[in-house]
Protein backbone atom coordinates (compact mmCIF):
# COMPACT_ATOMS: atom_id res chain seq x y z
CA UNK A 1 0.00 0.00 0.00
CA UNK A 2 1.38 3.22 -1.39
CA UNK A 3 1.17 6.44 0.74
CA UNK A 4 -0.72 9.68 -1.23
CA UNK A 5 1.74 12.36 -1.13
CA UNK A 6 0.52 15.15 0.33
CA UNK A 7 0.35 17.48 -2.61
CA UNK A 8 -2.48 15.85 -3.88
CA UNK A 9 -5.03 16.83 -0.81
CA UNK A 10 -3.19 20.19 -0.90
CA UNK A 11 -3.87 20.88 -4.52
CA UNK A 12 -7.51 19.01 -4.19
CA UNK A 13 -8.49 21.25 -0.98
CA UNK A 14 -7.13 24.67 -2.86
CA UNK A 15 -9.62 23.44 -6.17
CA UNK A 16 -12.23 22.81 -4.11
CA UNK A 17 -12.40 25.99 -2.10
CA UNK A 18 -11.76 27.76 -5.17
CA UNK A 19 -14.88 26.35 -6.64
CA UNK A 20 -16.88 27.83 -3.17
CA UNK A 21 -15.47 31.23 -3.78
CA UNK A 22 -16.41 31.43 -7.30
CA UNK A 23 -19.94 30.11 -6.35
CA UNK A 24 -20.07 32.66 -3.43
CA UNK A 25 -19.06 35.81 -5.77
CA UNK A 26 -21.30 34.40 -8.77
CA UNK A 27 -24.50 32.77 -7.39
CA UNK A 28 -27.63 35.10 -6.60
CA UNK A 29 -29.32 31.88 -5.14
CA UNK A 30 -29.29 31.56 -1.47
CA UNK A 31 -29.32 28.24 -1.51
CA UNK A 32 -26.47 27.78 -3.99
CA UNK A 33 -24.38 30.31 -1.56
CA UNK A 34 -24.63 28.22 1.09
CA UNK A 35 -23.31 25.26 -0.83
CA UNK A 36 -20.85 27.12 -1.75
CA UNK A 37 -19.65 28.12 1.36
CA UNK A 38 -19.86 24.55 2.45
CA UNK A 39 -17.91 23.36 -0.05
CA UNK A 40 -15.29 25.99 1.31
CA UNK A 41 -15.52 24.53 4.82
CA UNK A 42 -15.17 21.32 3.45
CA UNK A 43 -12.11 22.00 1.88
CA UNK A 44 -10.50 23.51 4.88
CA UNK A 45 -11.41 20.52 6.76
CA UNK A 46 -9.37 18.34 4.13
CA UNK A 47 -6.17 21.22 4.72
CA UNK A 48 -6.48 20.06 8.34
CA UNK A 49 -6.84 16.49 8.41
CA UNK A 50 -3.99 16.47 5.74
CA UNK A 51 -1.80 18.43 7.85
CA UNK A 52 -2.70 16.50 10.67
CA UNK A 53 -2.05 12.99 8.98
CA UNK A 54 1.42 14.58 7.86
CA UNK A 55 2.22 16.02 10.96
CA UNK A 56 1.03 13.57 13.18
CA UNK A 57 -0.80 15.92 15.77
CA UNK A 58 -4.16 15.29 16.46
CA UNK A 59 -5.36 19.20 16.82
CA UNK A 60 -6.14 19.13 13.02
CA UNK A 61 -8.68 16.53 13.05
CA UNK A 62 -9.97 17.80 16.02
CA UNK A 63 -10.36 21.57 14.94
CA UNK A 64 -12.29 19.59 11.47
CA UNK A 65 -14.69 17.85 14.17
CA UNK A 66 -15.50 21.26 15.60
CA UNK A 67 -15.70 23.04 12.00
CA UNK A 68 -18.20 20.31 11.01
CA UNK A 69 -20.35 20.93 13.78
CA UNK A 70 -20.29 25.09 13.52
CA UNK A 71 -21.24 24.60 9.89
CA UNK A 72 -24.28 22.19 10.59
CA UNK A 73 -24.98 25.24 13.28
CA UNK A 74 -24.94 27.75 10.43
CA UNK A 75 -26.96 26.12 7.96
CA UNK A 76 -29.90 25.52 10.03
CA UNK A 77 -29.37 28.83 10.89
CA UNK A 78 -29.10 30.44 7.38
CA UNK A 79 -31.97 27.52 6.24
CA UNK A 80 -34.25 29.03 8.38
CA UNK A 81 -33.61 32.72 7.39
CA UNK A 82 -34.04 31.81 3.84
CA UNK A 83 -37.41 30.09 4.36
CA UNK A 84 -38.36 33.12 6.66
CA UNK A 85 -37.47 35.57 3.61
CA UNK A 86 -39.58 33.27 1.00
CA UNK A 87 -41.93 33.59 3.53
CA UNK A 88 -42.40 36.83 3.63
CA UNK A 89 -41.24 38.39 -0.03
CA UNK A 90 -42.14 34.59 -2.05
CA UNK A 91 -39.21 34.95 -3.60
CA UNK A 92 -35.73 33.58 -2.59
CA UNK A 93 -32.93 36.27 -4.31
CA UNK A 94 -29.80 37.71 -2.45
CA UNK A 95 -30.73 41.01 -4.19
CA UNK A 96 -33.70 40.97 -2.44
CA UNK A 97 -32.70 40.06 0.47
CA UNK A 98 -30.56 43.80 1.07
CA UNK A 99 -33.29 45.65 0.17
CA UNK A 100 -34.85 44.37 3.69
CA UNK A 101 -32.68 46.69 5.62
CA UNK A 102 -34.39 49.44 4.63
Amino acid sequence: MTDVPMFYYTTLAALLFSIGAVGVIVKRNPILIFMSIELMLNAVNLSFITYSRYLHFLEGQVYAFLLITVAAAEVAVGLAIIVALFRSKREVDVDAASLMKE
